[in-house]
Order: structure tokens, then sequence, then C-alpha cells
């Protein structure tokens, strides 16, 4: 087991090489002319800015947290010494993770479009390779945060016994989640508000009131809206995924950990070794499918999307084969029901992503159909976007209850009674792993879109060959269909991880016990020691069934939260937005000459603007997310708990895909309107669709993607103030 583990370790430093390679060879290319030069560095110039004010608020919100763990640690002793210290390093590497992200796609995001007058493929290959730096440095960050504490915690963490040990030592990796999780909602909100109020401020203005193209220089709002596209759609995407792949992980670990208590320490390490060694394989997979990517000149979006699917895919079938051999080589008895399992999960992000570019591409019936809407007003092209976009629900809330049940089901030899349960939920836990393991090029996807949409915004204020803005409308589409496929699959993710974490809960609660020192529980009319308790004991203890009103309470608390939480990060939207609005407007009619092109709008003070809107706005919506859930278990105990998160994953998972999907067709029907189709644009047609675009802006690119750090910020939340809730309803 020990020489098996440093093939993890091994791997994180293989990802963290090729994403500096991948970097290194796009720092080669050139920027370009003297004004794409000056342009990019204007966004470089707003993104870091921005991203050191949000790191000022983050911050001070850490630290007061931290003290708060310090003290239910080394104060009321209801909760591990090391927890402190995990939460820190989580945030740290989540926010590392998403910086380095958006430094690399401020610098591609030119070189991208001087490299596309050369041809298609030389701009999707920097474009591609720029997004694959966030997507290895996410996976190598996060494999490397796991093995270090995993070294830090086995020599330094001993318990009663060896078994008791690792249980202990995998639920304290949890609380590095945490942090992960609050870092990526603050910059998922954040970033989201900012890039948001710019953009619809920009559409509004500046398409539908002045009828100037998008990225156009004479638009104040240009710059901002790019700045965003960096701060909301790589850091915040890249501290966001990179929270789902070590939750996914480590709640693995530790039902490993716990789930195999009973059958020697020897079989709980290969439980809690599986999951590592399958992330560690797809580092190496996701970079031979990095390398599978090409296009020819001349190529439709379909053919791209073929071009991406092909690396995606083939790191899918090659994880999908060697997990097989990754259980044999460990020793699982059930080693091929395991790989299933895994399998159910690869095959469940597939159809997710799928799903999503069938509703979302304007390569397809739906998005084509609400553009066709938009010859009857902009009411139309919002009441069938809406509409399209809770249809969009079925195919992956259909699929991840499929997987969960196939999951469980090969786990258990589909045997669903109280005595598999533990290993049926270890089942959907590696599940949920199988589905992130190709993160490396599944996040390369992603994080190319808003690189590609830069690329055409430095080609349009740099006054290009209109050709070259072509090419780069044509990547652009490409990468906001990516980008939903990538929520798809964050989304779909965070369903199988929020299971597992519920069952790491009740394992957390175990541990509260032993703080408080209650060694035996009265269970109906049998004494458990807590020690060897199982899950079903838990339940049965605190009564978490649904005739518990307790219970009850939660699920409605849990499934307002989604509703709330969406609320508030829209009409913060709104009002930045509204922000903006007014200072372009000023600028058009009191700075002579910017429609003419004699006169430079002032950029720094839209830039200003929705820096300052973010700040404000993000903090209440992220605190509320670690809050609710501390009251729920101080007022409500344990079984409040398991509600809250119930409902949470139940509306918040539906919710999510609802509004990523509906704000993707909407931003599509309107790249399909300007290739010509319904009037082109400038067209009654085009201002219904930007319409459109503006209302989907904040769903897909800030309400949607944070729902899914809110349903396990919430969950780990839960993990790391068990203690607490056990000492109270004890």
């Amino acid at each position: 087991m020990n020489e098996l583990f440093y093939l993890v370790p091994a791997a994180s430093l293989v990802a963290l090489f090729f994403a500096w390679f991948f970097f290194h060879q796009m720092m080669k290319e050139s920027e370009g002319t003297v004004t794409m030069k000056e342009i990019a560095q204007y966004v470089r110039e707003g993104a870091m800015a921005y991203l050191r004010q949000q790191y000022k608020v983050v911050i001070i919100v850490f630290i007061v947290l931290a003290v708060i763990f310090s003290i239910l640690a080394y104060g009321f002793h209801v909760q591990n010494a090391w927890v402190p210290f995990a939460f820190l390093t989580g945030g740290f590497f989540s926010g590392l993770a998403g910086f380095i992200g958006m430094k690399t796609a401020t610098y591609a995001s030119a070189r991208t479009a001087n490299a596309t007058m050369r041809s298609l493929n030389a701009g999707l290959k920097i474009a591609f390779r720029s997004g694959a730096v966030m997507g290895l440095t996410v996976v190598g960050l996060g494999l490397l945060d796991i093995s270090l504490w995993w070294l830090i915690l086995n020599a330094f963490v001993e318990e009663a016994s060896e078994a008791q040990t690792l249980v202990v030592i995998t639920t304290t990796m949890l609380t590095f989640g945490m942090g992960a999780s609050t870092q990526a909602l603050f910059a998922r909100v954040g970033g989201g508000i900012y890039t948001k109020a710019a953009d619809v401020g920009a559409d509004i203005v500046g398409k539908v009131e002045q009828d100037i193209p998008e990225d156009d220089p004479r638009n104040p709002a240009t710059i901002a809206d790019n700045v965003g596209d960096n701060v909301g759609d790589v850091a915040g995407m890249g501290a966001d995924l990179y929270e789902s792949y070590c939750g996914s992980i480590l709640a693995t670990m530790a039902l490993g950990a716990s789930t195999f208590f009973s059958q020697g320490t020897d079989v709980q390490l290969r439980a809690i070794m599986a999951p590592m060694l399958i992330a560690a394989v797809g580092v190496v997979l996701s970079i031979l499918g990095i390398y599978a990517v090409r296009t020819k000149e001349g190529a439709s979006l379909k053919d791209l999307l073929g071009s991406l699917s092909v690396g995606t895919n083939l790191s899918a079938v090659l994880i999908a084969v060697v997990t097989f051999g990754i259980f044999r080589l460990l020793g699982f008895p059930n080693w091929w029901q395991m790989s299933l399992s895994v399998l159910s999960g690869l095959l469940a992000g597939v159809i997710i992503g799928k799903a999503t570019e069938y509703y979302t591409s304007h390569s397809y019936k739906p998005t084509q159909k609400l553009a066709e809407s938009s010859q009857t007003g902009p009411a139309t092209v919002i009441i069938n976007g809406v509409g399209l976009g809770m249809i969009s629900t079925a195919i992956p809330v259909v699929t991840i209850a499929i997987a969960i049940i196939l999951a469980y089901g090969f786990a258990t030899g589909f045997s669903f009674s109280t005595d598999t349960l533990s290993m049926g939920l270890y089942g959907i836990s590696i599940a949920a792993v199988g589905m992130l393991s190709t993160l490396g090029i599944t996040l390369a996807t992603d994080a190319y879109g808003p690189i590609a949409d830069n690329a055409g915004g430095n080609a349009q204020m740099s006054e290009l060959d209109p050709s070259v803005r072509e090419k780069t409308d044509i990547l652009d589409s490409l990468g906001n269909t990516t980008a939903a496929t990538g929520k798809g699959f964050a989304i779909g993710s965070a369903a199988l991880t929020a299971l597992a974490l519920l069952a790491a809960y009740i394992e957390e609660i175990k541990i509260g016990f032993s703080h408080v020192g209650k060694t035996v529980l009265e269970v109906g009319d049998r004494t458990v020691e807590t020690v060897s308790a199982t899950i079903t004991d838990i339940v049965e203890y605190y009564d978490i069934s649904l005739m518990n009103p307790l219970v009850l309470v939660g699920i409605f608390l849990g499934a307002m939260m989604a509703f709330l939480f969406c609320g508030l990060t829209m009409t913060a939207v709104g009002r930045a937005a509204e922000k903006m609005v007014v200072e372009v407007r000023r600028q058009f009619r009191e700075i002579a000459g910017i429609l003419e092109g004699k006169q430079r709008p002032d950029y720094t003070s839209c830039v200003r603007i929705s820096t300052k809107a973010a700040q404000q706005e993000m903090v209440f919506p992220s605190l509320l997310a670690i809050i609710v859930p501390m009251l729920v278990g101080i007022l409500f105990g344990p079984a409040g708990v398991i509600g809250l998160l119930a409902g949470g994953l139940g509306a918040g998972f539906v919710l999510a895909i609802f509004l990523a999907n509906s704000g993707g067709a909407w931003d599509n029907a309107k790249k399909y309107v300007e290739e010509g189709h319904f009037g082109g644009k400038n067209s009654s047609s085009h201002h219904a669709t930007v319409v459109g675009d503006t209302v989907g802006d904040p769903f897909k690119d800030t309400s949607g993607p944070s729902l899914n750090i809110l349903i396990k910020l919430m969950s780990m939340v839960s993990v790391v103030m068990a203690g607490l809730a056990v000492m109270l309803h004890g």
C-alpha cells in the first residue's frame, strides 16, 4: 500500500509539470500588434486588481472561521485539533488554482486571436492548451494537498486502534474540503457578479441602445466585460472544480475507512487508496486526451465539438479500462463490480455532457427553435428559454438516479438491505470519483471558453480583419457549449459527492460521540458501542425518518436555501448591472466623440464599479451558506441537518441544471442570429435574443454554477460542525 500511495504525489507533480509546460509554450507565442498587447494588458491589470481585493475579503472570513474552529477544537474539545490548519490549506490551494488559471487565461487570449489569423487550428490549440493549464493545475494541486495531509496525519494522529486512526485521519481530511468549498463559493459568487454586471451593462447600452457590435472599443464596459470572463469563468470555475475534485476523493476515502472498519486495516487501506489511485491515473490519461485534440481549417461548430469529444472520450474510455486493473491490483474481492460502479459515474458524466450540449448548442434544434422565437420579440425568447431549461433537467436527473442505483447495486451485488448500506454508499462515492477522474481534460474544455471569448474581444477592439472575428466567434460558440457542459459535469458530480458526504456526516457524528465521552448508544432495545455503531444505528438513534418533524423542517429549509441563495445572487447582479448601465449611458452622453471613435472611453470607472459591487454583494450569500447549517445543527441536531442537506441537494441539483442550460441556450441563440439567421445582427430578432442573453447571463454564470458549491459547502460545514451538534443533541 505504501509503495502504491507514492503514485499519487508523483501524478500530481506530472500534472503540475505539464501545466507549466503548456503555459511556457503559450508564452512563446506572439500577442500580435501593439494595440492587441495594450488591450490584453488592460484586461490583465483589471483581473489582478479584482483578485487582490477579493482575497482581502476572503482572508478575513477565513481567519474568523479558523478562530471559531480553534475554539471548538481546543476550548470545547468537540473537534480534531488539526481541523483549523486543514481548513486553511484547503482554501489556500483552491485560491491558488484559480489564480494560476486566470493568469494563464489573461496571457492566452491575445495570443489566441493572433494565432487565429494563421489558422483556426492554431487558435484552437493555444486556447485549449491554455485551458489545460487550469485543468492540470486543479488536479495537480488537489492531489498534492491530499498527499501532504495523508502523510502529516499518518505521522501525528494515533487513536486507540489502527482502524480507528484511519477513520479519524480521513474524516479530518474532509475539513480541508470545507476550506476549498468556502473559497470556491466566494470566487464563484464574486466573480459571477463582477462579470455579469459588466456583460449586462455592455449589452443593454451597447448592442440594444447604440447598435454597436459586441466588444466594440467604443463601449466603456468592454474591458470590464473581458476582465469578468477571467475572474468569473476562469478563477471562479477553477476554485469550484478544485473543491468538487477534492471533495469526491475525500468523501470516498472517509467512507472507505468506515465501511471496512471491522475487516482489518489492510482492507481499510485498500478502500482508502482506491479513489486516490483512480484520480492519479486519470491525470496521466487526461494529458493523453489533451494531445489528441486538433481540428481542420474551415471546421464547423459540430466539427469542433467532435474534435474536443475525441480527447475527452479517449480519456474516459482509457480510465474505464484501467479502473478494472486498479481494483484487481488492490485485491478487492468484488473488484469487477466496484469497477462497474466507477464506470456508471463515468457514463453518467458523459450522458449529462451530451444532454447539455444538445440543449445549449445552436447546432441542434432546441437552441435553433429558441432563436426562431425571437421573430416575435424578447418575451417569447424568455418564455421559451425558461421552458427549454426546465425540460432539459429531465435527462440529467434521470441519469443521476440511474447512476446512483447502478453504483449502489454493483457495489452490493444488488442487495438493497441495511446490511449492505455502507458498501452501497461507498459505490456511489467511488462513482463520483470516476465522473471527475478525467477532470484534467474536462476542465480544459471548460476554461477554453473564456479564453476564446476574450480572444474575440481582443480581435474586435484591435480592429483586426473581420475574418479573424468570424473564426474567434466559432471558437467562442464552442466555448459557450463546452462551458455549459462543464457546469453540467460539476453539478452531476456534486449530486453524487453530496450523497457520499451525507454518509460522511454520520461517521463524523460517531467521532463526535467519542469527543464528548459517550461510549454506548441506546438504539431501540439494544445497547451499541459508539465505535462500532453502523450508519443504520445512528439513523435509528436520531430517528432520521420522514415521520420526524425535525427532518421535514430541515428538508424545507434546504430547498429554500437553494432558491434564497439564487435570489440573492440574481438581485445582486441586477443591482450591479443597473449601476453599470447608468455609467455607460453617462459616458455616451457626456464624453463627446466616443461613438465616432475620436475619444477613448473611461474603461477604468466601469472596472471599478464591477469590482466594488462584487466585493459588497458576495459576502452575505456566501456567509449564509456557512451560517445556516451551523444554526440548523445547533437548533435541530443531526436529524435536522440531514433534512437540510437532503432538501438542498434535491432542489439545488435540479435548479442548477435549469439555470445553466437556459442561460447557455439564450447565449447561443443570440450567436445563431448573429451568424445571419432571422435577420442577423442589429435586426429586431437580434435585439430580442440580446435581451434573452442578458437575462441568461446571471443564470448560467452566477447563480447556476454557484449552486453546486452551495450543496457541498453546506455538507462540509455540517461535517465540520458535527461535534458541536452531538454535544448539544447527544
